[in-house]
């Protein structure tokens, strides 16, 4: 029998908040993370506004040293704190035989894309010899957030970056799950980390017309499944979880969040940016998910949507939910957390997997934000504007990416 795998740790940098506490509290009250870009000057770029990690100080977590020199990519940084309240929450120490038996994942669809911007522009200026840093590597590469947590925690087991565009947090989680299922492992360090609100980040997805171009109210701008959606906002942050085999954290006693039930990942194999027709591969995905975790449609309360705000998403994934849940689907809540934060790309699966437990676990709701004009082809119960108190027994989350990757993790209340 696969063994049973419970959430004891949950870190988070979003937009609207660093930390669980201040991030829930945020997400319940329907707060916007969503306002104009101060990281550099967007005058010139048609979205003017993203999901920005407001006072963020990198030296709580990690030492000045390092914040100016291997973990100076704000990808690196937003998984070391992340990583670290996770860690510090769980209250776990990889010493000994559990070091061995431990590890890490963290997935991240573009890692250090504001380092590769500023090297190159001081390569221009400056020549090879003086224009870069000797860590540059190290401060790009998709797998350092894993390995940078790996050595500040002694996790001696499994450790690399999945990547998988908006499904990479979601993956790092699923696959950090079965190794525990399995017996190779005991705990693990999991989840996404991203930071591409940079030019070229804004500018590459304006170029695609994929960004909602409110730039008269960019709080109003993320409006998952309502009629006048018009794009996503691009945001920046992470999301870290900490699984442990559920018998090895009730034996020290631990609090558990949540327990991780059933996963899977698939692909559409139709395109590289548009869902497969009717939602067929995040269909398959989904059933795969309740088959996993031996559950009927009837046993999911909430679903975390993907919700993206664009127009092709939030109606395909509606779709989808009615396909594979039937009747019930007019009984479920479906809220997409993505109208407050904004999508954090890699991380959005690690950020929304953290708010799918501690819904589970916390018995409440998050809404959809931003829900004013509804669409006749969105037409499920999508908690809007206002947050629900309501116990739920499991719960799905959905991440969908380019390439046609899909992942799907369904939590449930510690007690079952």
């Amino acid at each position: 029998m696969p063994r049973r795998v419970a959430v004891t740790g949950i870190g988070l940098v979003t937009p609207v908040g660093i930390g669980t506490e201040e991030t829930w509290r945020a997400l319940l009250g329907g707060v916007s993370g969503v306002a104009p870009i101060t990281r550099f000057d967007a005058g010139e770029f048609s979205t003017r506004f993203a999901g920005e990690v407001k006072a963020f100080e990198p030296t709580r977590w990690i030492s000045a040293r390092e914040a100016r020199s291997s973990m100076s990519d704000r990808f690196i940084q937003f998984a070391m704190a992340a990583g670290t309240m996770a860690m510090e929450d769980a209250g776990l120490v990889f010493d000994g035989e559990l070091g061995e038996r431990s590890g890490c994942f963290i997935g991240s669809g573009m890692g250090g894309v504001a380092t590769l911007e500023s090297t190159h522009l001081a390569l221009q200026a400056k020549g090879p010899r003086h224009g870069i840093s000797p860590f540059f590597v190290t401060q790009i590469i998709i797998n350092l957030a894993a390995g940078q947590l790996s050595i500040k925690y002694g996790a001696k087991g499994p450790c690399y970056g999945q990547v998988s565009a908006c499904s990479s947090g979601a993956n790092a989680i699923g696959d950090a799950f079965r190794l525990i299922q399995r017996g190779e492992v005991d705990a693990m360090i999991c989840g996404g980390s991203e930071a591409v609100v940079t030019p070229l980040g804004i500018g590459g997805f304006a170029a695609m017309r994929a960004l909602s171009t409110r730039n008269d109210a960019p709080a109003q701008a993320c409006r998952p499944f309502d009629l006048d959606r018009d794009g996503f906002v691009l945001s920046e942050g992470a999301g870290i979880l900490v699984l442990e085999e559920l018998e090895h954290a009730k034996q020290r006693g631990a609090r558990i969040h949540a327990v991780l039930e059933g996963y899977a990942s698939n692909a559409d194999a139709h395109h590289i940016t548009a869902p497969s027709e009717g939602g067929e591969g995040v269909q398959r995905c989904m059933r795969a998910a309740l088959a996993d975790a031996g559950l009927g449609v009837e046993s999911i309360g909430y679903i975390n949507a993907h919700g993206t705000s664009t127009k092709m998403n939030d109606a395909t994934e509606t779709l989808a939910i009615k396909q594979v849940f039937g009747g019930h689907a007019r009984k479920l809540m479906v809220s997409s957390t993505k109208s407050m934060t904004g999508h954090l790309l890699g991380a959005a699966g690690g950020v929304e997997a953290a708010f799918t437990a501690l819904a589970v676990g916390r018995a409440q709701i998050p809404p959809t934000i931003n829900y004013t004009t509804p669409d006749p082809e969105c037409d499920l119960d999508y908690v809007p504007n206002v947050a629900r108190d309501v116990l739920v027994g499991h719960a799905l989350t959905n991440s969908f990416g380019f390439g046609g990757a899909n992942a799907c993790l369904i939590f449930g209340r510690p007690e079952l």
